[in-house]
């Protein structure tokens, strides 16, 4: 959709050139309706050209326009359009041109209706669907300029949230953000775009970058069967996607003509409430049977958190000079929204003109299949009469589509490299914003702005703007931080507490009680303070200081260590971590028993699983991302481990018959856990490669999109014997596949396997060293996509291993169905974790669940099998948003 890529230097050059040497004009007014209501965002375009541009909310519209005579079309969705006359003086004279339309008068014409015909709307809907991909993919290729404005404000905030915690100083009702920006897009088949940011503002950010993004708007594309936008874990159904008579009843409203077409207004209803489809309406156009407009709403029957209505609008019209290719011209995203206690308002408006390099698919819409002349056919049928079964044999022949696209997208890619250097951006990269886009001043957006601001967006930019420099001075923001940082005991009980001196920079964090006061039978009740002294820059580096001072009453060893992490570039992953001292572990160090459940477990249930040791050393490691899509982690360390003892037995709740059991993991490969004191110099590779990665490159870094692909682990251990009194030897080879699919209205789908094994000489290896795999003895869990049944050492190995796991969100597409429960919002999700090991065979676990119990909640029943033989059941609980 949008850019050319001219240095922004070049570009001032330009607009200035169109303001002084070709005399501008600027055309303002109101768009209003029948009732005198000023139209938001409705459409105003230079008839015959690539120009256009949308009102506001309040149907304020404005252009700017070189001197010369025009006919403007002003159009809003379900009104009749209006083409006005306007002659444009120099010298940057002011037009004012305010303009009323009627709504669109709609004749069903002729109908004959029998009891068992159908409204003609289906058989329009029926064609569009025939139509359907043609005209998804009628363009191979295109360039175009685009606006973006975002806006949210606050109407109603809580006292506090949740009734637990404080709003913070700076949470006010109002607009709490305002942000415009004006970007070049290009878009070549099936699915490559490519955007550069000219200028963005920020309203009272004069650093701050827009996060606006034109190729998003390709998510809300009716063409396709789903609508994915992004704010919901489920896609939404076409009105005219090839299953959407299943979902959706049409109403034909009537029909218009429209600059030589005739456009049918349809009404779309859900057949059930709780199937993922919107209400509203969708235009036709008569014979191209192309989607002329869309105005659609979800609401709360969506089950969409947090939203309450959300509605789109958007505005297609023919390329400049080839009507037979339609594109979009503006598109609206609106929404009320509440949670927690807050209720607010939004929309995100984006208009699209200068559309260029325009290449359709085919120089002509292909044929339809002209059905049998039937003699008693009047050459004036009703409308909408034909059966399905007449409607299918005029089914365009579409064969050679995909041949022709790709021809077309070929040749399109050899003319762009030649003139238009958004191609030349590297592959993946979907949106580039370079240093200075912010650095643009009033009197420009003056000039580019094709909507004009609100009385109350002006009042904003002026408020925010001028206070500034008062909001970041020092005195400001230290009043703010007192607000801020005024302690309260809930929190540190929940979420731990963090002291902030934002002019600075700086935060010193304390982790929650829970954390710093845990139990174990190895120390004791343990005194785990930590405090967290992070430190940011300008340009998004940073460095964070974490020391540890861990004390067990019961052991009465202290146990200090230190952890620091560097950020060394602003923009690229380059990242340094640093450990030295002396830590208490657990024997699996990935293990999803934390210290909370541990504490719970042994204080109440008698049930001592977490197993420890000591070791001393330090450990580097370096995470950088050489290329895009392939990260690449680095470490080595030395530690001298010893064996730890239980040193308590003291409890809350005794059970009778249970006691504690020894500080020593119980496995089935290595009998006897027991070690006494081992050194271990280590050095360790990891790589995680994404083919395909896209990604958006700001001046602050680059932020990931995702790919189609799965991404590939290879990873890579060994000990090292000899050096430091290091008295291990081992090599451990690893490589995985992890990936999250979308199947669509049926959920979404994550999977990880990993193959491994240890290769080579094995010396000295104690039971740390071994593969561990992540079991769970509790009701609670940490984490469902790790085995829930298994026992936490059990399987552990230092040979050969094949571990996968399995997880499906059904995100409600059986409970949705149940009206009792469809308004808890309950989700299904199924799962199955899998391990072969020599010892383990074939182990497995089946599991189905419910989660978004109370928002956040998850609770699953699994069933464990070992070699085809039953070994139990279990239900596990944990957060699942």
């Amino acid at each position: 959709m949008l850019f050319s890529a001219l240095r922004l230097p070049f570009i001032l050059l330009v607009i200035s050139f169109l303001s002084f040497s070709t005399h501008a004009g600027v055309i303002k007014g109101t768009v209003s309706g029948a009732n005198n209501q000023g139209l938001a965002f409705a459409n105003v375009a230079v008839r015959g050209a690539a120009t256009s541009t949308g009102a506001n909310e309040q149907g304020q519209y404005q252009l700017r326009l070189p001197a010369g005579q025009y006919e403007l079309v002003f159009q809003y969705v379900g009104y009749r359009p209006q083409i006005q006359p306007v002659r444009v003086q120099g010298g940057d004279t002011l037009l004012t041109v305010n303009v009323t339309l009627q709504p669109e008068s709609y004749n069903l014409g002729e109908v004959v209706v029998k009891s068992t015909d159908r409204d003609p709307a289906y058989a329009i809907i029926q064609q569009a669907q025939q139509w359907r991909a043609y005209h998804r993919r009628e363009v191979a290729a295109y360039r175009a300029r685009v606006y973006i404005k975002s806006l949210g404000r606050i109407n109603d905030t809580p006292e506090k949230i949740m009734g637990l915690f404080k709003l913070g100083p700076d949470i006010k009702k109002g607009i709490f953000y305002l942000s415009e920006s004006v970007s070049e897009f290009s878009f070549t088949q099936p699915n490559t775009v490519k955007e550069r940011m000219i200028s963005s503002r920020v309203s009272g950010d004069s650093r701050g970058i827009s996060f606006n993004r034109a190729s998003a708007a390709r998510n809300l594309g009716f063409y396709e069967n789903l609508i994915k936008p992004g704010f919901s874990e489920r896609g939404f159904v076409s009105p005219i996607a090839s299953n959407a008579m299943l979902f959706y009843k049409y109403e034909l409203v009537g029909s218009t003509p429209r600059g030589g077409d005739v456009v049918h207004k349809i009404r779309v209803i859900p057949r059930r409430r709780t199937d993922p489809v919107f209400t509203g309406f969708i235009y036709i156009v008569d014979n191209s049977w192309r989607i002329h407009s869309v105005d659609l709403t979800l609401d709360k029957d969506a089950q969409i958190d947090y939203v309450d209505e959300l509605h789109i609008a958007q505005q297609y019209a023919p390329a400049p000079g080839n009507p037979n290719v339609w594109l979009i011209q503006s598109q609206q995203v609106r929404a009320n929204l509440s949670g927690l206690g807050f209720k607010g308002s939004g929309y995100i408006s984006a208009v699209l003109s200068d559309y260029a390099n325009v290449v359709p698919t085919y120089p002509a819409p292909p044929a339809a299949k002209t059905p049998p002349v039937v003699a008693e056919a009047k050459e004036s049928a009703p409308v909408g009469q034909e059966t399905a079964a007449q409607i299918r044999k005029r089914k365009p022949d579409l064969r050679g589509l995909n041949a022709q696209v790709r021809k077309q997208v070929k040749q399109a890619v050899r003319d762009s490299i030649k003139n238009d250097p958004l191609a030349r951006m590297p592959r993946g990269q979907v949106q580039l914003v370079e240093k200075g886009v912010n650095e643009r001043d009033i009197a420009y957006w003056e000039q580019v702005r094709p909507v004009p601001l609100t009385a109350e967006e002006q009042k904003d930019y002026q408020v925010k703007d001028s206070t500034e420099t008062l909001r970041k001075s020092r005195p400001y923001q230290d009043s703010l931080d007192r607000k801020r940082n005024e302690f309260e005991p809930i929190n540190l009980l929940i979420g731990g507490y963090t002291h902030v001196n934002t002019f600075k920079k700086q935060s010193v964090s304390v982790l929650p009680l829970a954390q710093i006061y845990q139990y174990n039978t190895v120390e004791g009740l343990v005194f785990n303070p930590q405090v967290i002294y992070r430190q940011r820059t300008e340009d998004r580096r940073f460095f964070t200081l974490t020391p540890t001072l861990r004390y067990g009453v019961s052991s009465k060893e202290f146990n200090p260590s230190l952890a620091a992490t560097w950020q060394l570039h602003p923009a690229k992953t380059k990242q340094f971590s640093l450990l030295v001292g002396r830590t208490v572990e657990n024997f699996d160090r990935n293990s999803q028993l934390t210290p909370a459940i541990n504490t719970i477990y042994t204080l109440y249930a008698n049930r001592n699983y977490a197993k420890l040791y000591r070791r001393d050393g330090a450990e580097l490691t370096y995470l950088t991302e050489p290329i895009n899509g392939l990260n690449l982690r680095l470490s080595g360390g030395y530690f001298d481990r010893r064996e730890l003892f239980n040193t308590t037995d003291r409890l809350l709740r005794d059970i009778p018959n249970r006691a504690f059991t020894p500080n020593r993991p119980v496995s089935e490969e290595m009998p006897n856990t027991s070690f006494g004191r081992s050194q271990v110099l280590t050095v360790a590779v990891s790589m995680d490669y994404k083919p395909g990665q896209r990604y958006i490159s700001r001046p602050n870094g680059n932020f990931t999109l995702g790919s189609k692909w799965p991404t590939i682990n290879l990873q890579g251990r060994a000990a090292l014997p000899g050096v430091l009194g290091s008295d291990v030897r081992y090599t451990l080879l690893q490589a995985g596949v992890r990936d999250n699919v979308a199947l669509g209205l049926l959920g979404n789908s994550s999977y990880r396997v990993s193959v491994g094994s240890f290769v080579g000489r094995k010396e000295g290896m104690q039971f740390m060293d071994y593969r561990h795999f992540s079991g769970n003895q509790t009701i609670l869990t940490g984490n469902f996509s790790n085995f829930q049944l298994l026992d936490y050492y059990r399987f552990s190995t230092n040979n050969s291993y094949v571990e996968a796991h399995y997880d499906h969100h059904f995100n409600g597409f059986f409970l949705n169905n149940i009206p009792l429960l469809r308004k808890l919002k309950l989700q299904e999700v199924a799962s199955l974790n899998y391990l072969t090991t020599a010892q383990a065979g074939h182990y497995v676990e089946v599991g189905v669940g419910i989660e978004h119990i109370v928002k956040v909640l998850r609770v699953d029943f699994y069933t464990a099998l070992q070699s085809g033989e039953k070994l139990g059941t279990g239900v596990r609980i944990g957060f699942g948003f």
